[in-house]
């Protein structure tokens, strides 16, 4: 029997990070609960007893259920009867699976029927369920959208929807519009109050992931006469009370399994959330911000399924007389492939207790007024937070995209073959950079972390720290690094020209990246020796990259724009 869980040490190192205490004691109100629920940890070690077993079921689910299914979900794939979507026979075992186990509202509060965990073994979870099928993922994850209903919504709302979602309803944030993709802003799906006071929506919506789920978090545009974002506001939508139905199902090139549909609201009566005309300048925000960490989880996974794939291959497969895992050439991208995974991971869970940090903070705020040092640290984690998470999502699905690619290419003509299931891997990956926000927009929310210095503030912190004499090498070449990174953002900065920054954005975030990796996978390395290889396989993939950059920059004159720019 498979467990992605179990078979996977990198997962308990991070799951087991010393950050944890104080997210599992915040979270746990210092276990107020153990009286009350009987499922409720008594102490620090309970609580972390009970995250390993639920993820062990978790591993064991993804590995015996999920990725048996997941080729046959991708070649039946779900479709259309009677303006409804009819699941593939594999996702309807999954759900039904997922449903029994009871891994519905994991993050949510036990008096709601949730386990009360952090987001960070939330997060874990979706890893492990992305390794075995990123498409069941994609539906399994999309509970996250309660997080925002729990965080925004009225206290009746709260108590309406989120148990429902504990006990395994699916649902579905509806944002994008023919003509409304990133910008959100041109979100014209049309909502008119009624005399009774009774919402309505009117409109289509498209590129809906899990479309036709049983509860609906839809942008709408609320206030008549408006074109921007300050006209949009949020709404609940209930499948029960119908007036929506689906168009069609897209056809896509990869996460199959997951019916991305296009919508046709007719008098669709829905709850508004929150207040008017914050939708999308305080609500989505909220809600985009942990679906980008959910793709960050799962382009992990597929980064995962893939390293593992091309690594089994390369052992068994023969050439000229021996495996090819003994050919330098292909080591070498093995060795790239692991690292490029490990970096991806140390910044994932990194970026998701940061989000644990502050979440925490901004829930207890509703049940007490916090300390002058809680809101210093609440602050404090919030941006990181906010950070992070373009960061994540940006590089971990970039090097999920790489990771895929070499895959196939260690596989040779098999890996093009439908035979092989790297292929089916490959074209999972490809959304990851696309959807909840392409690379170019994490770049966009990224920069200003860049120009501000929260991204150099932060390395160099960890570069004040000490590090095993073994590791000194290592730290010594990340200095460098820093100092290469800390010159090009003071160079392109100081022409305090905006076109010229936005030009060079992408390096300088990519130059932040590959140091902040560089000094997580140090940290993870001097908690366990398996990382050293990885540290050192990565540390100089991203020196290579720094300075890559560095001189491109250097040798770069603002002028010099006009021959990359299209009139």
């Amino acid at each position: 029997m498979a467990n992605f869980y179990t078979d996977n040490a990198s997962l308990k190192l991070h799951l087991n990070h010393p950050m944890m205490r104080k997210i599992v004691e915040l979270k746990e109100r210092n276990f107020a609960d153990a009286d009350k629920y009987d499922y409720a940890p008594q102490n620090f070690e309970d609580a972390m007893d009970s995250y390993d077993k639920v993820l062990e079921v978790v591993g064991e689910l993804a590995g015996d259920v999920f990725a048996e299914n997941a080729a046959d979900v991708d070649a039946q794939g779900p479709h259309v009867e009677n303006g409804h979507v009819v699941y593939a026979d594999g996702t309807k075992k999954n759900l039904d699976a997922t449903r029994k186990a009871g891994l519905s509202g994991m993050a949510m509060p036990r008096r709601l029927g949730g386990l009360n965990f952090p987001i960070t073994p939330y997060i874990m979870a979706a890893d492990i369920v992305s390794r075995a099928d990123a498409g069941f993922e994609n539906l399994w994850g999309l509970q996250d959208c309660a997080e925002t209903i729990y965080e925004f919504a009225s206290p009746e709302q709260i108590e309406k929807y989120i148990p429902r979602v504990c006990a395994g309803e699916t649902m579905s944030m509806d944002l994008t519009e023919p003509d409304a993709g990133s910008d959100l802003q041109s979100v014209m799906l049309k909502a008119t109050q009624k005399e009774d006071g009774q919402w309505v929506l009117n409109g289509v919506k498209r590129f809906i992931t899990n479309g036709d789920s049983d509860i609906h978090l839809v942008l709408a545009r609320s206030e008549e006469g408006t074109k921007d974002g300050r006209g949009l506001s949020m709404f609940i939508y209930d499948k029960r009370n119908g007036g929506v139905t689906v168009r069609r199902i897209e056809n896509k090139m990869g996460i199959k399994g997951s019916p991305t549909c296009e919508l046709v609201y007719k008098d669709a009566p829905v709850e508004l959330v929150g207040s008017r005309r914050l939708g999308l300048i305080k609500y989505v925000m909220a809600l985009m911000n942990g679906a980008r960490l959910g793709i960050a989880a799962q382009s992990v996974g597929l980064s995962e399924a893939a390293s593992r794939e091309a690594l089994d291959y390369a052992k068994d497969r023969r050439q000229f007389g021996k495996a090819i895992i003994e050919f330098p050439a292909v080591a070498e991208i093995l060795s790239l492939m692991k690292a490029k995974l490990d970096a991806s991971r140390a910044l994932l869970y990194a970026c998701s207790r940061y989000v644990d940090m502050y979440k925490v903070y901004d829930d207890i705020a509703k049940e007490r007024p916090l300390t002058l040092d809680e809101k210093k640290e609440a602050k404090h984690f919030s941006r990181l937070a906010d950070a992070f998470t373009p960061l994540a999502k940006g590089m971990t699905s970039e090097f999920c995209n790489q990771n895929t690619y070499d895959c196939i290419q260690i596989h040779g003509g098999s890996g093009f073959m439908k035979d092989y299931r790297c292929e089916r891997l490959y074209r999972d990956a490809r959304i990851t950079s696309i959807y909840e926000g392409t690379t170019q927009l994490q770049v966009v929310a990224a920069i200003r972390h860049v120009t501000t210095g929260t991204y150099l503030n932060t390395i160099r912190e960890w570069e004040g720290e000490e590090v095993a004499p073994a590791y000194e090498d290592v730290k010594n070449t990340l200095v460098y690094m820093t100092q290469q990174y800390a010159a090009s953002v003071e160079s392109v900065t100081g022409i305090k020209d905006p076109a010229y920054i936005d030009f060079m954005a992408r390096r300088m975030v990519e130059m932040a990246g590959h140091i902040i990796m560089g000094y997580l996978l140090l940290q993870d390395a001097q908690r366990d020796a398996s990382v050293e290889r990885s540290l050192r396989v990565y540390v100089k993939y991203g020196q290579a990259e720094v300075a890559k950059h560095a001189d491109f920059i250097a040798n770069f004159r603002p002028d010099q724009i006009r021959n990359y720019l299209y009139e």
